[in-house]
């Protein structure tokens, strides 16, 4: 698990390995990961948006944004968390991601960024 801590909202990081299928002749990687959002700050904010780089061993990006996190745009209060799982696909058994997501904060009325910290994707048959 990776963990860190912006303006008092702390994302934490958890992957697994989901499998490997074929596409359209080509062998897919899938992972999945969980992440916990934990309000730690004494405001309430709302997350509007999320960006995310994804790479893969081959030197493949792919840059994903977009409203919200799985078609929600969470309130957390003090104290309050929010999970949710998601996943992604790519080329090689191997990968990294990493990226922030938009927030508000409901006190100010500002908005600001909250660093989601990077992790590896790692097939275990390929680990060493």
């Amino acid at each position: 698990m990776v963990q860190q801590i912006t303006r008092g909202i702390k994302i934490s990081v958890d992957t697994t390995f989901e499998g490997t299928f074929y596409k359209n002749y080509k062998i897919h990687f899938a992972f999945g990961y969980r992440i916990t959002i934990e309000n730690q700050s004494k405001d309430s904010v709302q997350l509007t948006s999320r960006f995310w780089e994804i790479k893969d061993a081959l030197n493949n990006t792919e840059i994903v944004e977009g409203e919200g996190v799985i078609g929600k745009k969470p309130v957390l209060k003090p104290g309050e968390s929010h999970s949710y799982n998601s996943g992604c696909l790519l080329s090689s058994p191997f990968g990294a991601m990493k990226g922030h997501y938009n927030m508000v904060n409901f006190t100010s009325t500002r908005k600001f960024q909250v660093m989601i910290p990077g992790f590896k994707l790692s097939a275990p048959f390929a680990l060493n």
